[in-house]
């Protein structure tokens, strides 16, 4: 047995009385959703902008299609579904609006000011910047949920890699060493990253065929990807191309799921961990793909990246959010009298490095569509009249 057990939760770092109807990572599960910046994900890029059509992923749908999967995963392998699905719902809370092309400049706003990462980011929305709880900050998650968000991705301190180089939101924690940044994540967040995964690499399939950035038959030249595409139009020749593109997704998805199921299988039996604390421990990751789905994905990703995430269309997105993005960094920090009062109060009267903090945080909250129609009040001349 090496699940999370919730009846040995570490508990919050604000002290709290149980509740009577859910346990403690459910009870993180209902805070996320409730938060402010999971409803702003409804409006944030994940690869197509908010406004470019009603039916591309958003941050949101993405988030809940991570979450499906982490629960699926999750029950397969005898794990904490209600953790796996809290995770999956909140890693994508730091995401600033325009996707990676927004984070991206942000960061280069931010370079003389300790930077911006996304995933710093969603530790500081729920522990510092949601303001819902009268006798706390943020959210007050469960210690294995934050553990679980900070380290998702792997061990933050590794061979001479400190403390001091890691962003400044996970530096200005006052907790941060006690989530024991050495070691692996528990195994629901080792299981919500590859769910992130499976999403991400299938639904892109679906929004770039949607798109016209490729088309079907683009396809068929990949590795397992083409195959399951050929799987389907032989076993349903007759049917139309979006019931296609649907059903080999559907099975593609599935066979990632039991890859992952099997992988980590294999590597439990290797390693026999006993607990989620044997599975942190461990000297790699417990919850994996296989090798072979390793190599097809990396080929899944080339194509993607080729295809889509270079594709003109995309680039020219990307292209306009990073200007409004810096052209209102720009401006806030200039003048910071042209903040709404709550953050100008502030901004007015504190240091540069500060107000830059302010600032990125105001900005990375923004939706696509509230940043683009800020930007236009504030910079075309037509608002005015």
């Amino acid at each position: 047995m090496f699940a999370t057990l919730w009846e040995e939760s570490r508990g919050r770092f604000v002290a709290e009385a149980g509740s009577a109807t859910r346990t403690p990572f459910q009870r993180d599960r209902d805070r996320i959703i409730h938060a402010s910046a999971f409803r702003r994900l409804k409006q944030k890029t994940q690869v197509f902008v908010a406004h470019e059509g009603d039916h591309y992923r958003t941050r949101l749908t993405h988030s809940l299609e991570v979450a499906q999967i982490a629960r699926s995963i999750a029950r397969t392998l005898g794990l904490d579904e209600d953790l796996a699905e809290a995770l999956a719902l909140a890693h994508d809370l730091g995401h600033p609006p325009f996707g990676h092309a927004g984070e991206d400049q942000l960061d280069e706003c931010m370079a003389g000011y300790d930077g911006f990462d996304h995933n710093a980011q969603t530790l500081r929305v729920v522990t510092r910047l949601e303001a819902r709880y009268p006798r706390f900050d943020g959210l007050n998650l469960s210690w294995e949920t934050l553990e679980g968000l900070v380290k998702h991705n792997g061990p933050l301190l590794t061979g001479d890699n400190r403390l001091e180089d890691l962003p400044a939101a996970f530096r200005q924690f006052p907790h941060i060493a006690a989530l024991e940044l050495d070691q692996h994540a528990g195994p629901e967040a080792q299981v919500a990253a590859l769910a992130d995964d499976i999403a991400y690499n299938n639904h892109d399939i679906d929004d770039g065929i949607s798109a016209g950035l490729f088309t079907l038959e683009d396809l068929l030249e990949l590795p397992l990807v083409g195959d399951i595409f050929r799987s389907v139009i032989d076993d349903f020749p007759a049917l139309d191309r979006d019931r296609v593109v649907y059903e080999a997704v559907r099975r593609l998805i599935g066979h990632w799921i039991a890859d992952v199921t099997a992988e980590t299988r294999r590597r439990v039996a290797q390693d026999r961990p006993g607990s989620a604390a044997d599975v942190r421990a461990l000297p790699r990751p417990l919850v994996a793909f296989s090798d072979t789905l390793e190599r097809d994905q990396r080929a899944l990703r080339a194509f993607l990246h080729e295809r889509m995430y270079k594709h003109y269309k995309v680039n020219r997105m990307r292209s306009q959010g990073k200007r409004i993005l810096k052209e209102l960094f720009e401006l806030f920090m200039a003048e910071p009298e042209t903040l709404p009062d709550l953050w100008r109060r502030d901004a007015e009267q504190v240091s540069d490095l500060r107000r830059a903090r302010m600032v990125c945080d105001y900005l990375a909250g923004m939706t696509d569509n509230y940043a683009i129609g800020l930007h236009r009040r504030l910079f075309s001349m037509e608002s005015m009249l």
